[in-house]
């Protein structure tokens, strides 16, 4: 498989660039960027992987899927001209600044008979990996309650709008998470945080969401807490699981390593970190899953391969971005928000929501 990336900022050149070029059977074709400063980079870290101006250049040297990471404003414009072209397409998250134009993509990609999937990398965290088995397998009993958070105190990394506000960039991971597990939701209460007046991305949130299922999700993030809590609390009929700090892929993409250098040391998190069962006085241990941030790509190239199912199907990114829309809706009008059965699973609908 050829691959091409476009955007080697923070997301391609740490997310992206060290999965892509640890994939066998694959070459890393090129990347389109236009800073002298990032073609350095790129040149010094992937010393035989060339710089090129425009996708249309990129697509001639002959790609089989052009990954797009990008700051949102301008990405479903890169997305569409990746799909006119003809080849698959990768989109970051978020997928879209709102279900409007994530529908158009998705329109535009049947109509061109087009691949598009949406890179939602944190399926494949060790913690939520860890979370989905417990569930499964029955370990927590029925769950009635989800919480889902990431939060740090990095003020200096206040949300500067490349990702549309931490409701819509990180939150994207958490709803995502959410529906993966319980299905479609048809209620969404939401809290902004904005620092200054008039701040025009938010850089916290909360979310409560009310799924068909039953299950309520609390999900929330921010990059001023102190304090954070846990990564995960599921609690069920027959325990609770919980889990503190993150998946360690991030830092070892951050640090340099990859995949392909690590091998089987790669996703693997040390006991320290692995997260606590608990029902009255018992508490023990859970081994956590090995994360496989790389299965992304792995499953994207047998899905392109065999013409099966892709790793991220980009309606399932439709149906976030419908909730996320409702979050800031309800936010605006300080109002809960009651999303069809249509909206909450994602398939196109003239039905506006409701307001309770």
């Amino acid at each position: 498989m050829r691959i091409g990336l476009v955007g080697y900022g923070h997301g391609g050149r740490f997310f992206h660039a060290p999965l892509i070029s640890s994939l066998p059977a694959a070459k890393f074709v090129g990347v389109v960027t236009r800073s002298k400063e990032r073609r350095q980079l790129l040149a010094v870290e992937h010393p035989h992987v060339p710089a090129f101006d425009s996708i249309g250049q990129l697509v001639e040297a002959g790609i089989d899927v052009l990954v797009v990471s990008t700051p949102l404003k301008g990405r479903p414009a890169l997305v569409l001209d990746g799909i006119e072209h003809g080849v698959a397409v990768v989109s970051d998250k978020p997928f879209a600044a709102d279900a409007q134009q994530a529908q158009t993509l998705i329109t535009m990609a049947e109509r061109h008979g087009v691949r598009l999937s949406v890179y939602q990398n944190r399926r494949w965290d060790s913690d939520f990996l860890t979370v989905r088995k417990l569930i499964e397998s029955g370990a927590l009993g029925q769950v009635s309650r989800f919480e889902s958070r990431i939060e740090r105190y990095s003020p200096q990394s206040v949300n500067n709008g490349s990702g549309g506000g931490f409701l819509r960039d990180l939150g994207s991971h958490l709803v995502d998470q959410a529906l993966l597990l319980f299905g479609p939701v048809k209620r969404v209460y939401a809290e902004l945080d904005y620092l200054e007046p008039g701040q025009a991305f938010d850089d916290g949130f909360f979310m409560a969401l009310t799924h068909t299922s039953g299950v309520t999700s609390h999900l929330s993030g921010s990059c001023r807490q102190n304090t954070p809590g846990p990564r995960f609390r599921v609690t069920g009929t027959q325990g609770c699981y919980s889990v503190d700090g993150l998946d360690g892929q991030e830092a070892s993409t951050l640090a340099g390593l990859t995949p392909r250098s690590e091998g089987e040391r790669w996703g693997v998190e040390e006991h320290r970190r692995w997260g606590w069962f608990e029902q009255g006085e018992v508490r023990e241990r859970v081994p956590s899953e090995r994360g496989c941030w790389n299965q992304f790509y792995l499953q994207l190239q047998t899905a392109l391969q065999s013409g099966g199912p892709l790793p991220v199907d980009a309606r399932d990114a439709l149906a976030t971005t419908r909730v996320l829309d409702a979050a800031r809706l309800g936010f605006e009008r300080q109002q809960v928000v009651e999303l069809s059965p249509f909206e909450s699973h994602g398939i196109k609908s003239d039905k506006n929501s409701k307001m309770s």
